[in-house]
């Protein structure tokens, strides 16, 4: 998708129980002005695993997002995504870089599959940054 085009609406499926997931969709949710992302707990009622394509136990193992065309993306081509659309370009930028896709797709399999034991060591004190900052901006 091109800069000349509108954004297409993005649904991002998190992990609630991840104080380090919580953390950075707060962050994303605060910069999402123009309501171009959308957020589902997969462990909320919200969350439809028939309706999306994706389990449960998928949708644990690594970060999913869905279009509103109804594409999916996972893993890390989720986050330059929704980089864009919370208005943060040099994020998106960063993370778009294929020379750096190897790198941050292992970083992310390991973050994946280690983000609870990771989110007990920091996760609560970013969430409880972000937390913070949010009601600063109020």
């Amino acid at each position: 998708m091109n800069s000349s085009q509108p954004l297409e609406k993005l649904t991002l499926f998190y992990d609630g129980a991840c104080p380090l997931c919580r953390a950075e969709i707060l962050f994303l949710s605060r910069r999402n002005h123009d309501g171009l992302l959308d957020f589902i707990d997969i462990q909320s009622e919200r969350y439809l695993p028939e309706k999306v394509g994706v389990s449960c136990e998928q949708a644990l193992s690594a970060m999913y997002a869905q279009y509103a065309s109804g594409q999916l993306i996972h893993g890390i081509s989720v986050f330059p995504e929704a980089y864009k659309r919370a208005q943060l370009p040099l994020l998106a930028w960063f993370f778009s870089r294929k020379t750096l896709q190897p790198l941050f797709t292992v970083g992310y399999r390991f973050f994946a599959k280690n983000r609870h034991q990771i989110s007990k060591l920091i996760g609560p004190a970013l969430l409880w940054i972000v937390t913070k900052k949010r009601i600063r901006d109020k």
